[in-house]
């Protein structure tokens, strides 16, 4: 079973993600100003504190495109051998349009990264990849899981997953591989794509 939140979460999120995207595509100077004072105010926190700049480098990684993919892959083939065949569908598809839609975004999209962070990638920034992946791990997880658990657990789950996202989102931005805006941007993505799998693949099921 696959839990469907209510349609207007992922059209929020929708809504939420295009109106940001032309802000920040659009150099909105609000959104600049914030975005350059933030990071600013965690480069300086970060030369003060090398050690945790270091650990940080390597948890980001968790949520690299590659681990992404072996993990979706890993679970959409668990889940077919246990003929769970609706919810091996939905982490398929999340497996793949999550990394198509980012870098779609960053090869169309001209949002260059902060310069000089802490880790270099060459590429533009707008979402945030490792965002979006963590994102969207954490609400498949919880609409996987949510079906099957009691009260007490499906608040763990959420915690959880919120955790992870928050995490991961909060590596990039520490590590000044991204923007805040392209994190927030990360977590719309994965906010608007999943449920929305998730309803087109349960209704074609239930079809």
């Amino acid at each position: 079973m696959i839990a469907r939140p209510p349609l207007v979460v992922p059209l929020v999120a929708l809504v939420a993600f295009l109106a940001l995207m032309a802000v920040v595509v659009g150099d909105w100077a609000p959104v600049e100003r914030l975005d350059v004072t933030l990071s600013e105010d965690l480069r300086e926190f970060g030369t003060d504190h090398p050690g945790l700049v270091d650990v940080l480098r390597v948890a980001t990684d968790i949520a690299a495109t590659v681990p992404f993919v072996a993990a979706g892959v890993v679970a959409t083939v668990g889940l077919l051998v246990r003929r769970h065949r609706r919810e091996a569908y939905l982490c398929a598809w999340v497996t793949v349009l999550i990394p198509v839609l980012w870098g779609l975004m960053h090869w169309a999209l001209h949002r260059p990264r902060p310069a000089d962070g802490f880790v270099f990638v060459d590429s533009n920034g707008f979402p945030s990849g490792h965002t979006s992946h963590a994102a969207s791990a954490a609400v498949v997880a919880v609409l996987l899981l949510w079906p099957h658990l009691a009260r007490r657990g499906r608040a763990l789950v959420v915690a959880g997953a919120a955790a992870l996202a928050l995490f991961v989102g909060g590596t990039r931005v520490m590590l000044l591989a991204h923007w805040p805006m392209d994190v927030l941007g990360g977590w719309l993505l994965a906010l608007t794509v999943v449920p929305l799998t998730a309803s087109v693949v349960t209704s074609r099921w239930n079809n």
